[in-house]
């Protein structure tokens, strides 16, 4: 007599397989899809996306100041558009001159053949100049914009400036970064491989080196959770809300604290958004220090290893990054660390991952003394990173 298979076991054979499969799709298929439609549009696209949302959406009168912002371009864009100007008059000069001859040539000649002959020898003069002239100042421009100023501790061009100065304080080392940009697009973010999803992992160095960084900092390690928005280089990855309080960094460059809990990631992407990062707490707002003493993320302990980044003004920003769990720096609690973001002028600070996954990346090279990695000496893999770049 044969026997009948037990209707729970079928049940629980089909709940494993489907677990399974939401397992791997959520794992690989979605995240490789999300980022493959982000692909499609260029980083110049989404900014112009973002921007045009922060403009649709009235964030740029929230009466933040964005004219007259404390960045100096170094000569460059200013040179270059002197050089233009300069060349432009050379050419039209030249292709006057030009012109005047020809027209004086044909007037004294008695033949129709003649006074042709002259025009197109003025108009291959004319189009010589122009040519010539044009290729200077392309030459120029090129010339100037691929010179930036670099030193062990600064870079600077016509868009980007990055000075860092190194710190005691605490008893811990404390390296500080000031950044000035001339467009909110230069402050950019990357994910490990190039792709969005759980468990997908690279060193902060691997990831920077990849992107041409010129500096970048460990991120908010979205991929150890599956809730809070993920918003990057204008695009929603994530909308679950693990009410937590948010950096949100606008296409105009001003920095400003969202509650998970009062909005939703397709309203900050609506009103122009141009990164999102949920790791917290805000730190420094309007200001002031909005910490208290003894405040801690989770269990961590009081002091750590840490990485933030605030705003001074819109497109000039101030990251900072300590040592800690050393026997030279024991680390930073979350209320020194505010207070270095406000002692150097912030207006707005915001605390990211930290711990091991503490890292900051200068041109080529690690500058901290990361405490992760398995023997806790070296670069933790993260998600993501934050980084200065093109």
């Amino acid at each position: 007599m044969r026997k009948k298979r037990p209707v729970f076991g079928m049940i629980y054979g089909v709940v494993l397989t489907a677990a399974a499969s939401f397992v791997l799709l959520d794992t690989f298929v979605i995240p490789k899809a999300q980022t493959a439609a982000a692909a499609e549009l260029s980083s110049e696209e989404l900014f112009a996306s973002a921007t045009a949302a922060l403009s649709a959406s009235g964030t740029e009168d929230n009466g933040t100041e964005t004219d007259g912002v404390n960045y100096i371009p170094h000569g460059s864009a200013a040179l270059q558009e002197g050089q233009s100007t300069e060349a432009a008059a050379e050419a039209a000069a030249e292709i006057s001159a030009a012109t005047s001859a020809a027209s004086a040539g044909a007037a004294g000649d008695t033949t129709a053949e003649d006074s042709m002959a002259g025009e197109n020898e003025a108009l291959s003069a004319a189009s010589a100049a122009e040519t010539t002239a044009a290729a200077q100042a392309g030459e120029n421009a090129s010339d100037s914009a691929a010179e930036p100023v670099v030193t062990s501790s600064s870079y600077s061009d016509e868009n980007i400036s990055v000075t860092i100065t190194e710190e005691t304080i605490a008893g811990t080392q404390v390296y500080i970064a000031d950044v000035q940009l001339s467009s909110a697009s230069y402050l950019q973010t990357a994910f490990a491989e190039d792709t969005f999803g759980r468990n997908i992992k690279e060193t902060t160095s691997d990831m920077a080196e990849r992107n041409d960084a010129i500096l970048a900092i460990n991120g908010d390690y979205y991929g150890f959770r599956d809730y809070g928005y993920v918003i990057r280089n204008g695009v929603l990855y994530r909308d679950t809300s693990g009410d937590s309080e948010d950096l949100v960094i606008y296409a105009d460059g001003t920095f400003a604290i969202a509650d998970e809990s009062e909005t939703t990631a397709q309203e900050l992407l609506s009103s122009g958004a141009w990164q999102v990062l949920s790791f917290g707490p805000a730190l420094v707002e309007d200001g002031e220090i909005s910490v208290s003493i003894g405040e801690e993320v989770d269990q961590a302990m009081n002091s750590n290893p840490r990485t933030a980044i605030g705003m001074i003004s819109p497109l000039h920003y101030v990251i900072v990054v300590s040592d800690g769990r050393t026997e030279e720096s024991e680390g930073l609690t979350l209320y020194e660390l505010a207070e270095v973001l406000q002692e150097q002028g912030c207006t707005v600070g915001y605390n990211l991952d930290g711990g091991g996954s503490t890292t900051l990346y200068f041109m080529g090279e690690i500058i901290n003394n990361p405490a992760g990695g398995r023997s806790g000496s070296s670069e933790r893999k993260v998600s993501d990173i934050v980084y200065i770049g093109y």
